[in-house]
């Protein structure tokens, strides 16, 4: 079942096109990936389905009403949460969980904040005012934010940025396990593609204002033929670099470790050749292309 569809959606900025005729749905459960450079169009996107921005044309239909005529009813099962927004700096963690409670109807408020303190991890923090917070800290706030009224669809823009590893991950799966109970509807914007490849169902990738791709992960990557061929060169890292150039292959050095681009039928040659020049190697891995490889492919520039 499809509970939001974006039909046509166009935005500018005096003579900027930031979203340029924008169309796709999100189902019942999907856990929806928006990818793009920066200024491609993604927290603009992100605004105009939240009602920030009124779109200049297009129409937003959340579990099949329209959302400009619907919208006190839709943004009641609609949560939100970004890096790049923060709740009140004067009050505390606790203030702010309670007060934004009241802007939903909660069945026993006072359980469900409990409840979103502890998933969070917020007990130490609850009475600290938001100013004193770090931004790993202030992040987990407004994702508990973002849940507390058991949202039917969920808008997240980077969701775990400023966070350590160890609690991006609990993050990670805390929205793999919501989906799965609930079947909670997510949209997700991240610069983290590996993230993105763990925990999206699909993958839309816009550039320029427009939708350039639409397609899983695993799909995306396989559009993309290079591998990468890593050694580590015991002896002959020069002529393994030489023979790089000479074969116009693109390649990374790191200390005598060396990364080649290659497409997969032309690793057996290039291993053949090396042996055949002498060089020798202890190490070997080979990395298929990935969602990055992909992202790097469309933009033409490093992340």
């Amino acid at each position: 079942m499809v509970v939001l569809s974006v039909s046509h959606l166009s935005k500018k900025f005096g003579d900027f096109i930031a979203v340029d005729d924008i169309s796709f749905d999100l189902k019942e459960g999907e856990i929806l990936g928006i990818l793009g450079p920066n200024g491609a169009g993604k927290t603009t996107t992100i605004q105009m389905l939240l009602g920030v921005l009124r779109p200049d044309s297009g129409d937003v239909t959340y579990f099949g009403k329209e959302f400009n005529k619907h919208r006190e009813e839709i943004l009641e099962q609609v949560n939100f949460s970004s890096t790049y927004t923060n709740m009140p700096w004067e009050l505390t963690v606790k203030e702010n969980l309670t007060f934004i409670s009241y802007l939903y109807t909660i069945e026993d408020r006072k359980k469900r904040v409990e409840s979103i303190i502890k998933t969070f991890r917020l007990e130490e923090i609850l009475n600290k005012q938001m100013n004193k917070l770090s931004a790993g800290q202030i992040t987990r706030c407004n994702l508990a934010k973002g849940f507390i009224n058991y949202p039917k669809v969920l808008l997240l823009d980077e969701p775990t940025a400023s966070l350590d590893p160890e609690v991006a991950g609990f993050i990670r799966n805390f929205l793999l396990e919501e989906r799965q109970k609930f079947q909670v509807s997510i949209i997700l914007t991240s610069h983290n593609m590996a993230e993105v490849e763990e925990v999206c169902d699909r993958v839309i990738f816009i550039n320029h204002g427009k939708v350039v791709a639409d397609d899983t992960p695993d799909q995306l990557a396989k559009s993309i033929h290079t591998s990468h061929l890593e050694l580590y060169v015991k002896d002959g890292l020069k002529r393994t670099i030489q023979f790089c150039e000479e074969q116009k292959k693109a390649h990374r050095i790191d200390g005598r470790y060396i990364v080649i681009d290659l497409k997969e039928t032309e690793i057996p040659i290039f291993l053949k050749a090396l042996m055949d020049l002498g060089i020798y190697y202890t190490e070997i891995s080979i990395d298929k292309p990935s969602l990055e490889d992909y992202f790097l492919e469309v933009v033409g520039k490093k992340l």
